[in-house]
């Protein structure tokens, strides 16, 4: 991928990626948004489409926020500027979009947070704020301005009583007006500001980082469960105490050893963070299949078809080991021999797969049977059901 003046995708990850920002002018030339603003309102209508009205005047209090889903005559109601609609997982809803994620397939999947679209008319904005993840920032229709500063914000004081993030003082460093087909890269912690100038759609690329404190809480609470009741401190070499109200030190490198947990091996931690990593969004539902298929029905059908699509509702990543690689989808291991990886690799790496990708690889049960599976998952699924 070439970003902006040759400048390549390594060149970018080695330069820009969380150390600082990155205006691209026309990272995508052309670009056309592949929903109008319209056909947005309507998704955000919808129940299970997660969507937010942020208003900043006429409303009953500056920056007012309101959660969907919408009606239409709200939509009726809203004033002719100073409003921002969003979208959040615009991927699942759209497959243009989720193809856009193509684009950055120099950041591993397991990064990818979603696309998140957002409309604004005439000086529509969420207001000045500062984000924990890096993000690609994708004019796609009209124009918006861009201010940002690096400065450290952390203790900058937020406006209360809006249920947003809002900075309460914000001194721009820079400024820029983006077309569509720029994009501009921010890392974490670079306060910005977006402000529609006319109608105005916006991309917003979003990668996730686990906070420490999620990461430690999910291990513990897994490795808990896991531990069987019959593990208890123990002391048998214990001495006769010189002072009895002393924690002596071997007392102390004892806890210390269980506090670490030093017994779980690093490999325990990784196959541990690849099911992790993957597990579904929380609140998304689990995938019910119509009909699920046997193997046989599952050839056929894919013979049939021509072609398989892997489901943006699904997290797929995996791990190669000696002799082993290990695929992780929402959440599930599935343990395969090192001949299957580039297979894996095939899978986790693209969004489509045609017969003749794929055939090659099929040269017994067993991936066909990893097929199947992921079918009756929902992760995977034939083109007209897509």
């Amino acid at each position: 991928m070439q970003l902006l003046g040759g400048l390549s995708a390594e060149e970018f990850l080695q330069q820009y990626w969380q150390k600082k920002p990155l205006l691209i002018r026309q990272a995508i030339p052309g670009y056309a948004t592949p929903l109008s603003p319209n056909e947005l309102a309507g998704l955000a209508c919808e129940e299970e489409v997660e969507s937010r009205l942020i208003l900043e005047k006429d409303a009953n209090t500056p920056w007012q926020l309101e959660q969907g889903p919408f009606t239409e005559t709200r939509f009726s109601q809203l004033p002719t500027t100073h409003w921002t609609l969003l979208i959040q997982k615009a991927n699942q809803l759209s497959p243009q979009l989720a193809e856009l994620l193509d684009q950055f397939n120099f950041i591993p999947n397991w990064r990818v947070d979603d696309v998140m679209v957002s409309y604004a008319p005439a000086f529509g904005s969420v207001g000045p704020h500062v984000d924990q993840y890096d993000v690609f920032l994708l004019q796609g229709l009209g124009t918006r301005r861009w201010q940002i500063s690096s400065q450290d914000n952390s203790q900058t004081p937020l406006l209360e009583n809006t249920g947003l993030k809002i900075l309460r003082e914000f001194t721009p460093e820079q400024d820029w007006l983006l077309e569509p087909g720029d994009m501009l890269y921010l890392p974490p912690n670079v306060a910005h500001h977006g402000i529609a100038q006319d109608d105005c759609m916006t991309f917003s690329i979003g990668f996730h980082a686990p906070r420490y404190s999620e990461l430690l809480t999910a291990w513990n609470d897994d490795q808990t469960l896991q531990l069987p009741d019959r593990l208890h401190y123990q002391d048998p070499e214990m001495h006769v105490a010189t002072h009895n109200g002393e924690i002596t030190a071997t007392a102390l490198e004892k806890i210390r050893t269980i506090i670490r947990q030093q017994f779980i091996k690093d490999q325990d931690i990784d196959r541990w963070f690849g099911q992790y990593i993957t597990e579904p969004a929380v609140g998304q539902p689990p995938y019910e299949p119509e009909i699920c298929l046997n193997t046989e029905q599952f050839q056929s059908s894919l013979t049939e078809y021509g072609a398989l699509w892997r489901s943006e509702y699904s997290r797929f990543a995996f791990i190669r080991g000696n002799n082993i690689v290990w695929l992780y989808v929402d959440g599930q291991e599935f343990e395969l021999g090192a001949e299957y990886a580039t297979l894996v690799a095939l899978l986790c790496d693209q969004r489509r797969y045609q017969v003749n990708e794929i055939q090659q690889h099929l040269f017994n049960m067993e991936p066909f049977d990893l097929l199947t599976s992921l079918y009756n998952m929902g992760a995977v699924e034939f083109p007209d059901n897509a």
